[in-house]
């Protein structure tokens, strides 16, 4: 080895170096730099143009920072001689990071004087791009135009990639419109950023204007566009790319056939999707996550996973966290706990599990699979949580009939500092719908208002089931009228609340409203209007419905339709239509059929056709506890105790266990729940005085307990305290004492209401002066001065 210090020694040092350089080896570019440490003392390596080499060493070896202290020891006079390499560092951070220290280091140029160049200004938008930061990019915008360079091509489609990137739609358009020349770069960039926005017009017209304009599209444009396609399912414009691409002879390499795989599959044709697969001589990973996504989203989950297995065979490797996510959506798809748990395994195995894609994934599995016990065991020791991770848990309790645990964790989210996105409320509307929680659905909607959430169709449907279900009808109805767009959903949410509220003649009218506009009525339409018609006791007007859905536009009743028109026929009193409809069905009644003619006949105390249709659910199976009630009920009304005393017998032995009745209310915010004779609550005992008081004052007044609403042989004295402290008393009384005077008291109930109560709460309206509402698993009963909503149709 030549001796240290010498000249010819450090000339070979440099051309070493600038070998280093070029073939980005670090670990012999830093051999070099400690020898020329040493060289002279340390006195050689301070000239600037070893200091220049050094720091475009690192730069190579994408070790910015190592590069970042080298370009420091560069005197400030010198530095601002080397442009190039303030570009070169800029360009470092952008593409490899800290961003913001590409930000810093333009700032610091600029302030030393130095003039910014057409190449700087796109690596720095590229880190603003990167940073989320509009208001620096927007900032180094006015630079460039200070510069004269707002009209280069370079800069411009830097800048149009920042603006798309940052959202800022509008301002993307404005500098592509003022570019004096465009290349395919800059279309390409403007299709990319519409398309991954989401902007399924846009993104396809710009393709469309590019070939007008002349400028032929290549295979960047058509990666760019096709997500879009795939996303908005526009299965001929998809066609006509895929079409494109061989008349242009575009090469069909393994990225543009992937991509043109992925959007067959987003658009349901899978057999496409495979075919492509097939085709394609190389494959890598993201073809085979794409195919494996394809047959989960055609459904067609068995598929899947056999591509799955054969992935694992074929690229003898690690499955990437996007195929497993993939993968574990296929399961909660399929409904498959058990793959799902063998899935979660693999993942822990593989070490992805803390992936928080993967994670996020899992938790939404476990969810939609029913057990949230498992996913909140592993949401809880979860490092990182998102709004997606609070959202999958806040979906998967309501789903499951969580609402209130849904509740907990929304508010857990906020102390977490987790910000709520669309898909959050999109979990808690339906949360607050469940609970009548009437507050806590009013601090959504104006959480939505302030995000900008409530102009998505989807929130605003959710806000009127919301307000339907809390009993506001009329501010659904402001929702609904205050909509700019509405799809058929918006109309058949707005008529469901009408039908629960028992406002039958709304409902019609707006049906009536619809057809004069663009959204044709479905098949869940008409279920609405059929039990629209069934709460306000329409039995006409039902009818005609029922004969025009088919009739007029061309849809067959299912089994849901024939339910409406049995539990219309049956509340009005006509058992034997209700009975004959049912065995002129096109197909076999289930027991949630013939449960709603049980209804009604232990409504119209039949006890014939009541045992008849019993053995008749008996017959096909009985699929809740709801037909065993029914049956005991009829016999009890009956005075029949040894029957009903069988009908538990056989119920216990079929192993169904009856629903305690459960009434909820809501007071300042908080949810308070309660069952009958319930004694856990903390003011128990001024609920129980309230309802003794109350008790008093009802009978001075006339009333007289419907003892037959008490189903054991008892003493009428017992039977008097059993109905006094039913659940929905309860939490009737706990309103009462909590609440102001000028505030609804709001209850609902899991149950139906019994007519004892029902009775009994008009009685309570006229004592204090109150308006009680009460919401069943039926409808809505709004009790005023004496008189219920339903008019005793119910």
């Amino acid at each position: 080895m030549p001796n240290q210090g010498s000249v010819s020694t450090i000339k070979n040092y440099l051309q070493l170096l600038e070998g280093c350089i070029g073939s980005k080896s670090l670990k012999q570019g830093k051999a070099i730099h400690q020898c020329l440490l040493k060289s002279n003392g340390g006195d050689f390596i301070a000239q600037s143009s070893t200091l220049d080499k050094l720091t475009r060493l690192y730069i190579s070896c994408k070790k910015p920072q190592h590069a970042h202290r080298v370009f420091n020891s560069i005197p400030i006079q010198e530095r601002k001689n080397k442009t190039i390499l303030w570009n070169q560092m800029i360009r470092a951070y952008a593409w490899d990071g800290p961003f913001e220290k590409a930000v810093d280091l333009y700032d610091e140029m600029v302030g030393s004087g130095i003039t910014p160049t057409k190449y700087t200004f796109p690596f720095v938008l590229k880190a603003c791009s990167a940073l989320l930061d509009a208001e620096t990019g927007v900032r180094i915008h006015g630079h460039a135009k200070r510069q004269s360079l707002d009209g280069d091509v370079y800069v411009c489609t830097a800048l149009v990639d920042f603006y798309l990137k940052c959202g800022r739609l509008g301002d993307a358009r404005e500098v592509f419109d003022g570019m004096p020349e465009r290349d395919v770069v800059a279309w390409n960039a403007m299709v990319s950023g519409f398309s991954s926005n989401g902007c399924y017009w846009d993104a396809v017209g710009l393709v469309l204007e590019m070939q007008q304009q002349g400028m032929e599209p290549n295979s960047s444009t058509v990666l760019a566009v096709l997500p879009v396609i795939g996303e908005a399912s526009r299965l001929n414009e998809g066609k006509a790319v895929h079409g494109f691409c061989f008349r242009k002879g575009i090469k069909f390499d393994v990225m543009v056939g992937t991509a043109i795989l992925d959007m067959y599959g987003k658009c349901g044709l899978l057999v496409y999707a495979k075919k492509i697969f097939h085709g394609l001589t190389l494959k890598n990973e993201v073809t085979w996550s794409a195919i494996v996504g394809a047959c989960v989203t055609c459904s067609s989950i068995g598929e899947g996973l056999e591509f799955f297995e054969k992935m694992r065979m074929e690229l003898y490797g690690s499955p990437s966290p996007v195929m497993l996510a993939t993968v574990v959506r296929g399961c909660a798809k399929l409904n498959d706990l058990n793959i799902g748990k063998q899935l979660h395994c693999y993942t822990i195995k593989l070490g992805f599990d803390s992936e928080l894609m993967v994670g996020n994934t899992l938790l939404s599995m476990y969810a939609k699979c029913g057990s949230v016990d498992d996913a909140m065991k592993f949401f809880e020791p979860m490092q990182f949580k998102d709004s997606v991770s609070y959202s999958a848990l806040i979906s998967g309790c309501v789903q499951n009939g969580y609402a209130e645990e849904a509740l907990q964790m929304f508010h857990k989210m906020q102390l977490a500092g987790v910000v709520p996105e669309l898909a959050t409320m999109m979990g808690f509307l339906p949360a607050c719908s469940y609970l009548s929680a009437l507050q806590h659905g009013i601090c959504g909607h104006s959480y939505s208002v302030v995000r900008g959430f409530a102009s998505d169709i989807s929130i605003s449907n959710a806000l009127i089931d919301m307000y339907s279900k809390c009993g506001k009808v009329d501010s659904a109805r402001r929702v609904f009228d205050n909509m700019s767009h509405r799809d058929v959903v918006s109309w058949n949410a707005m008529i469901v609340g009408y039908g629960i509220h028992g406002l039958g003649k709304d409902a019609i009218t707006l049906f009536q409203q619809m057809q004069t506009g663009p959204h044709k009525p479905d098949d869940v339409t008409f279920i609405a209007l059929l039990s629209a018609c069934s709460h306000a006791g329409l039995v006409t007007e039902g009818k005609h419905l029922f004969l025009v859905m088919s009739k007029e536009f061309n849809i067959a009743p299912k089994m849901d339709h024939y339910f409406c028109m049995v539990d219309l026929l049956g509340r009005a009193g006509f058992l034997d239509e209700a009975h004959k409809l049912i065995k002129t069905m096109p197909f076999e009644a289930d027991a949630h059929i013939w449960n709603a003619l049980l209804s009604a006949c232990r409504t119209h105390k039949n006890i014939e056709l009541g045992e008849e249709v019993s053995s008749k659910i008996q017959a096909v199976g009985p699929t809740s506890t709801g037909n065993f009630v029914l049956l005991f009920n009829l016999y009890t009304t009956a005075r029949r105790w040894d029957d009903a005393a069988n009908v538990r017998i056989h119920q216990k032995e079929l192993g169904f266990k009856k629903k305690p009745g459960c009434s909820w209310i809501e007071v300042n915010g908080n949810i308070h729940a309660f069952v009958g004779g319930d004694l856990s609550h903390k003011e128990s005992d001024e609920i129980y005085k309230k309802l003794e008081d109350l008790f008093t004052e009802m009978k001075r007044l006339g009333y007289n307990t419907e003892s037959d609403f008490v189903y054991h042989d008892l003493e009428e004295e017992e039977k008097e305290k059993i109905l006094l402290y039913h659940s929905e008393k309860l939490a009737v009384a706990y309103g009462l004492i909590s609440l102001k005077e000028d505030k609804p008291i709001v209850i609902t109930k899991n149950l139906r209401v019994c007519g004892d109560c029902h009775t009994a709460l008009k009685y309570i309206t006229i004592i204090t002066k109150r308006e009680i509402t009460v919401r069943d698993t039926s409808r809505f009963h709004h009790f005023s001065d004496g008189i219920c909503s339903c008019g005793e149709f119910w």
